[in-house]
């Protein structure tokens, strides 16, 4: 995994943990931790080209 990659799922996963005993039982803290994931996923290859880094971490090899 590249490190743009790395860096961007740490620190959504430390927000969504430092936020999580916040939206009480079990089920619903999984249901909001797979949304979460599911968008940070879906974000991710725009955050890489905002950052210019696009062509740099591709998952697409020649």
């Amino acid at each position: 995994m590249d490190p743009v990659s790395l860096t961007y799922y740490a620190g959504v996963c430390s927000l969504l943990g430092w936020a999580g005993p916040k939206f009480g039982a079990a089920p619903v803290r999984l249901a909001i931790g797979a949304v979460v994931g599911l968008v940070s996923a879906a974000a991710l290859p725009q955050v890489k080209t905002w950052l210019g880094l696009a062509e740099l971490y591709s998952t697409i090899q020649p």
